[in-house]
């Protein structure tokens, strides 16, 4: 593939009362712009809702399956127990330290863990445990080759940093924003009190307080094709991955306090282009809040649709952009549900793929 190709995706979301994302007092997460305060979700949240729905949705597939976690050691021992019942799980335990050991990976001796948590795949820790089972020493750069392929699509999406050695490493093939709310939202509070169903006497047993706020969010991400395609090593794979990493965006939400408040939503926004030159982030367009007393969605539309317009002075016109929207929008190129969504960019996608003559 010799040109960049980025596939940008725009979701404008109502969420109610509720506390989806907390900082470290509890409270939901905010963020000042625009002078504002806004409503907050950060990336890290809502990318680990997203590799949750790829594993519930994966019937098993290999490619979406991954572990992001200290105890790879303990994951690689099972795995090479599993290929040869002749090792004892300290005899198995063993070997897979010294996998991660040779591969340049800190490994903690009284705990069997790595020092930090890291994400890998099960299609690597399978091709690991064939590796320390068919050699009876191992090579650094052996081991790199291994960790470096059968990437599932978490880790090609969102990377790997191996602070104990660099040569691990993943870049991520796509960047996540934090959302963010298109107006100011003012925090509120929920005093509660719990009753005691065995208690005689009259009285709460416990009372407590909890923070919450209500938002139109607005959402996006971004996805190198390029990059993507090297890290899976598959067109095929890549785009299967984009259509489910754009589902997954658009349909997944972090749980935290969903009991409580029975918050999810479904957007009534999406927005997908498909770009030659440079990934573009629309935030700008709600710089200025949006301010209204009978709902914020439908002027947060009209903002975010002038300011793609306006982008147009600075960056090349999309090869596409589709729209899917229970209001009214300007754009042309629009669908009446997400699989018509997917169907378009999928197959936009694969013609410019193919006009670039790529193979996996």
């Amino acid at each position: 593939m010799t040109k960049n190709l980025y596939v940008d995706i725009h979701v404008l979301q109502t969420v109610p009362a509720s506390n989806i994302n907390r900082d470290d007092s509890g409270a939901p997460k905010t963020a000042l712009y625009g002078g504002v305060m806004r409503a907050r979700v950060s990336s890290q949240s809502w990318k680990h809702a997203m590799r949750e729905a790829f594993k519930k949705d994966g019937d098993g597939a290999e490619w979406l399956l991954s572990h992001r976690t200290k105890k790879g050691i303990q994951l690689l021992a099972a795995k090479l127990a599993e290929k040869d019942n002749t090792l004892d799980l300290d005899a198995a335990i063993k070997k897979a330290i010294e996998v991660f050991k040779v591969a340049g990976i800190k490994v903690k001796k009284d705990e069997n863990t790595t020092g930090a948590l890291f994400l890998l795949s099960d299609g690597q820790i399978d091709k690991l445990a064939d590796y320390a089972l068919q050699n009876d020493s191992y090579d650094k750069k052996e081991l790199k080759e291994v960790f470096s392929n059968k990437n599932s699509l978490d880790l090609a999406l969102f990377g790997r940093m191996v602070a104990d050695n660099p040569e691990l490493n993943v870049d991520a093939a796509s960047q996540v924003a934090h959302a963010i709310s298109t107006h100011e939202i003012v925090p509120e509070f929920d005093y509660f009190t719990a009753l005691d169903d065995e208690q005689d006497s009259a009285g709460a047993a416990m009372i407590d307080t909890l923070e919450f706020n209500s938002s139109t969010l607005y959402r996006y991400a971004n996805v190198n094709v390029k990059e993507l395609l090297h890290n899976l090593g598959s067109a095929e794979l890549t785009l299967k991955g984009i259509e489910l990493f754009i589902k997954k965006f658009v349909l997944s939400m972090p749980t935290g306090k969903q009991n409580s408040f029975a918050n999810k939503t479904i957007p009534p926004y999406v927005m997908v282009t498909i770009r030659n030159d440079t990934p573009v982030n629309l935030v700008s367009a709600f710089e200025e809040p949006v301010r209204s007393n009978d709902g914020y969605i439908r002027k947060s539309i009209e903002k975010l649709e002038n300011e793609y317009d306006v982008t147009q002075s600075f960056v090349e016109k999309p090869e596409t952009t589709v729209v899917l929207s229970t209001k009214e929008s300007k754009i042309d190129n629009q669908v009446k549900d997400i699989s018509s969504l997917l169907t378009n960019v999928a197959e936009c996608l694969e013609r410019m793929m193919n006009d670039e003559n790529i193979s996996d």
